[in-house]
């Protein structure tokens, strides 16, 4: 391509004000790489929406284009083990933060941080699930190796109408476990029961200043919110059981006490999925292709035009969208 379309960051730099503008780029423009990819689909999540709104300094580096999830096909290799034709996937590794991301025609990339893409997905379902729904896989893949099977008690899912929350509480289900989604979304509960959620909890009640042990109501819980509805998750965790931390929508303390650690042996679980190792992305990648139902990821899906791009994401920040958004870059 002579020439391709991209969304482009930038920021004056004497008064700080972001803008956000489609631009038409040349393959020189790129930055450095050594496999270069046609990008058929990308999607919103959260980090997105920051970045476009520039509501916390997710770009670290300016001009930027936005997207840390990308999926398409290789157009040129210069890296061992991948070629032309290749389908792939990359996300995290610093895409749409310090190296140009997905909302671009075109993307060069770095051939280390490429996953393959599992022949069970297409570029679109891959994209509905992206980050949000490799990273509720990672956030399982850690509790099932921290001992949860089903029968040991019901699966908490924080903010369960959100990307992560949406494919946690689909997965999970799906792998035979009692899910409890929290939401503060009324019109949201028959979505999440959608889903396999086979208990609906009010966010209002994980809101409070938490107890420095509460009612041991789950064995685990997946959390993609922070502060004091995790602090509420962790005291209320079944002794022996574990929390995957994942999020941080509603900050970055976390006001606790070690009471359920030191009392019930509770384990946090810290989750990072934008550096996570090859392994184990492929561990999760394959994961998904075995577990995801097809029907629930139709459903919790909503596509969108290039041209919805920058009012998804405001609407991503302010909290309108439930589930993922599937994005056509190409």
């Amino acid at each position: 391509m002579d020439k391709f379309r991209a969304l482009l960051i930038s920021r004056d730099e004497a008064t700080k004000a972001q803008s956000v503008a489609e631009t038409m780029l040349a393959e020189a423009d790129l930055m450095d790489g050594d496999v270069d990819i046609r990008v058929a689909h990308s999607t919103v999540n959260y980090k997105d929406g920051l970045a476009i709104t520039g509501k916390l300094p997710v770009v670290r580096r300016f001009p930027m284009i936005p997207g840390v999830d990308l999926a398409g096909t290789v157009i040129a290799s210069r890296h061992d083990g991948i070629a032309a034709g290749d389908k792939v996937i990359v996300n995290g590794w610093g895409l749409g933060e310090t190296h140009y991301g997905a909302y671009s025609q075109v993307a060069r990339v770095e051939g280390k941080w490429i996953t393959p893409l599992p022949p069970a997905f297409t570029t679109a379902e891959a994209m509905a699930i992206g980050t949000a729904g490799y990273t509720a896989m990672l956030s399982i893949l850690a509790l099932e190796r921290h001992g949860l099977t089903a029968d040991r008690g019901p699966v908490i899912v924080t903010g369960a109408t959100g990307g992560v929350g949406s494919m946690a509480v689909a997965l999970l289900s799906r792998l035979g476990h009692r899910v409890i989604a929290v939401t503060g979304k009324a019109d949201e509960h028959a979505y999440l029961r959608s889903l396999g959620a086979a208990e609906i909890l009010d966010r209002a009640e994980l809101e409070t200043p938490p107890k420095l042990l509460g009612k041991e109501r789950w064995a685990a819980g997946i959390d993609a919110v922070g502060g004091t509805t995790l602090a509420n998750v962790i005291a209320m965790t079944m002794t022996g059981g574990a929390v995957a931390a994942c999020g941080n929508v509603a900050g970055f303390d976390l006001h606790t006490t070690v009471a359920p650690f030191i009392l019930r042996g509770v384990a946090l679980l810290g989750i990072e999925s934008s550096h996570a190792a090859p392994a184990l992305r492929v561990e999760a990648w394959t994961r998904l292709a075995r577990d995801i139902d097809r029907d629930k990821l139709a459903g919790l899906t909503t596509p969108i035009p290039w041209s919805g791009l920058i009012e998804a994401a405001h609407d991503i920040v302010a909290g309108k969208v439930r589930g993922r958004l599937v994005v056509a870059i190409d």
